[in-house]
């Protein structure tokens, strides 16, 4: 009952700021959810196949089933909604709920990306007083930031997209960064055999077609991979400038500035305003705001800005809200085109 007349009294509040209610399924194609987060994730979601072959599962997740729903009844233009549910996945901590209450919130379609990151924020921090906590923080990261670092980074393309598609899976990334150090991926043998063969290949034809493709252009490749740096000196730099990057933390008010410091350390054409941020303060009501360069990894489809409120209820700290920006998600379900879209949800269950 109380955790129901929460839930309403958050649902009224979201309205209150121009949300529109809609409803949304509790089945949908298991391929949505695996395509995004990989086969690994298939053990966390509760699956079934249909009479047709089909298979479909119980949503883990409210926001793809929220996108799916503008992706699949064609819709058009800036939409403001809100909705309330179940979401259900398993639990590598036998004590975790496998069914999460939530209330959730997002402006899709609509191209003033840091007023709405605003607005999800501030709606987030709206609807917190109405949880009895004593105490918490608001932690802000950006993994655009973070994917602009590797884009500027002296390694090669392989590693770049490495990086950036799997940062949010922690134990792999680092894994991938000590790798990196010794460039363990790179057969000396190959590397090698790769460099005969161009050699070779420059004496012929260069319009001469071979597996489909022009001679030109494979010694193109072939080009790119030799010339790829595989000094293990180089990678150990490297994997140090990341490592250094994601354990910066600090008071809001002073992301841009750290930031920049570290940016200018090791001369990398990046600057970041603060402006650029959806908020500035330290201190929000009875929360501590930080900012977080390593935070951002829970989901795969985030693309900018991302945050989550931690608070202090009966002594112990628990997570109630997490949201972000998701700008490729709709695109990556099916569509021609990007579509901006930015959201965040509230865990009733820890509304405690």
């Amino acid at each position: 009952m109380k955790s129901k007349n929460l839930s309403e009294k958050i649902l009224r509040s979201v309205k209150s700021k121009g949300f529109k209610y809609i409803d949304l399924p509790s089945v949908i194609e298991a391929n949505h959810i695996v395509q995004r987060s990989g086969e690994n994730f298939r053990k966390f979601i509760f699956s079934f196949t249909d009479q047709n072959g089909s298979e479909l599962c119980l949503r883990p997740d409210l926001t793809i089933a929220s996108c799916l729903r503008y992706l699949e009844n064609n819709l058009k233009g800036k939409e403001k909604i809100f909705y309330s549910g179940q979401a259900y996945r398993k639990s590598q901590n036998k004590k975790d709920s496998i069914i999460r209450d939530q209330v959730g919130f997002e402006i899709i379609g609509s191209q003033d990306e840091k007023n709405d990151d605003k607005e999800i924020i501030n709606t987030s921090l709206k609807l917190l007083k109405d949880f009895r906590y004593s105490s918490g923080t608001l932690t802000v990261g950006n993994v655009e930031i973070f994917n602009l670092l590797i884009s500027k980074l002296d390694i090669p393309k392989r590693w770049k997209l490495r990086l950036s598609r799997h940062f949010w899976r922690e134990d792999y990334f680092n894994d991938l960064l000590q790798r990196l150090e010794t460039n363990s991926d790179v057969d000396p043998t190959i590397v090698e055999v790769d460099k005969r063969r161009y050699l070779k290949m420059l004496k012929n034809d260069q319009s001469s077609i071979v597996a489909g493709r022009t001679i030109k252009e494979i010694l193109e490749r072939f080009d790119k991979k030799i010339k790829d740096p595989r000094k293990p000196s180089r990678g150990r730099n490297i994997s140090k400038i990341i490592r250094e990057f994601l354990r910066i933390k600090c008071p809001i008010d002073k992301a841009a500035n750290e930031l920049n410091k570290f940016f200018k350390k090791y001369k990398i054409n990046l600057v970041v305003d603060q402006k650029y941020f959806p908020i500035s303060k330290n201190k929000v009501s009875k929360l501590n705001v930080v900012f977080s360069t390593a935070f951002g990894r829970q989901l795969e489809y985030y693309t900018g800005m991302v945050f989550k409120i931690d608070i202090k209820s009966k002594s112990k700290i628990v997570n109630c809200c997490n949201g972000g920006r998701y700008d490729k998600l709709i695109s990556d379900l099916g569509s021609k085109k990007q579509i901006p879209a930015v959201g965040a949800a509230l865990n009733l269950n820890n509304s405690l």
